[in-house]
């Protein structure tokens, strides 16, 4: 039963947290492979779907059935606009201009995001201090990765926008899912399936009209589409519903801890994509925001 997973297993999450970092660091090299036959639209739908596929088999195998009530699909098709379908559009899109370690280190903003959510719309009580500075820590960061003294550099403004846009939405689908979705105690397996099934349909209009940018199927760039859908956006976002259940939100958040050491390391061995200076540094500043945010590291005395 779901519950005694829960209860007997609770701290397998950490091993579940460590693929997860690793899974979606790799999806930023794997976008821009996939970009090399498809749009920005096919990466999200090829994505989406055949992690869609993945989580269906995968429930019927297991005998996990689909939640039946309206409310919950509602629910999860709004994760899914948050987790899936923007996101998946907007990295995909800025990454038709920026590098692939310039998006995952971007995406380790998401902590921060989740913090700006809970302060904003999901707060019960006023913010405390030190969440106000690990907040404004963290906007310094985002300023010193992207070089901001020197402007943009080589970085589109619309792209950096983009990025900025697509980890909002990561931010606020955390604690979204653990005020509407999480208390109803259904499985990991089947509020995955429902969610990328519903990015998947959502899409599938827009690649139909808009998907694929030429007829050249390389195998490197297939076989990164086709682990960015199946773990990605298929088995990650089981091993996500099981972080948040077991952990909480802004745990399962902090992932984005993890992605952009995977990302850098990726991009430069394999893309051959060049990093500078400040991008690790300010990725420090807006770890270190986020662990001050979330009172991983104590600075004040009172709140």
């Amino acid at each position: 039963m779901y519950l005694h997973f829960v209860g007997s297993e609770k701290k397998s999450w950490v091993g579940l947290y460590v693929a997860l970092g690793a899974v979606w660091g790799a999806s930023f090299i794997f976008i821009k492979l996939g970009l090399e036959f498809l749009t920005p639209i096919g990466v999200a739908f090829g994505r989406v779907s055949m992690g869609a596929l993945t989580l269906v088999f995968w429930a019927r195998l297991k005998k996990i059935k689909l939640p039946k009530e309206k409310r919950i699909w509602l629910h999860l098709w709004v994760i899914s606009l948050l987790l899936n379908v923007i996101p998946g559009v907007l990295f995909a899109v800025a990454e038709t201009e920026v590098t692939s370690i310039l998006a995952g280190i971007i995406n380790a903003v998401t902590p921060l995001m989740t913090l700006l959510a809970i302060m904003i719309i999901f707060r019960e009580e006023k913010p405390k201090n030190y969440q106000v500075f690990g907040l404004l820590l963290g906007f310094i960061g985002v300023l010193t990765v992207l070089g901001a003294w020197q402007g943009l550099g080589d970085n589109p403004i619309g792209a950096v926008l983009a990025l900025l846009l697509a980890v909002a939405c990561y931010g606020f689908s955390f604690p979204y899912a653990r005020k509407f979705v999480l208390p109803k105690k259904l499985q990991p397996e089947a509020l995955a399936a429902v969610q990328v099934s519903a990015g998947a349909l959502t899409l599938l209009p827009f690649f139909l009209i808009d998907g694929v940018a030429k007829d050249g199927y390389r195998p490197g760039p297939v076989l990164a589409m086709i682990a960015l859908g199946v773990f990605g956006s298929g088995f990650a976002y089981i091993w996500n519903f099981k972080i948040m259940e077991a952990a909480g939100s802004a745990v399962a958040s902090t992932v984005t801890y993890v992605t952009p050491v995977v990302a850098v390391i990726l991009g430069i061995i394999f893309l051959g994509e060049n990093i500078f200076w400040y991008e690790p540094v300010g990725a420090a500043i807006v770890l270190l925001g986020a662990a001050i945010g979330q009172q991983r590291i104590r600075i004040f005395n009172r709140s």
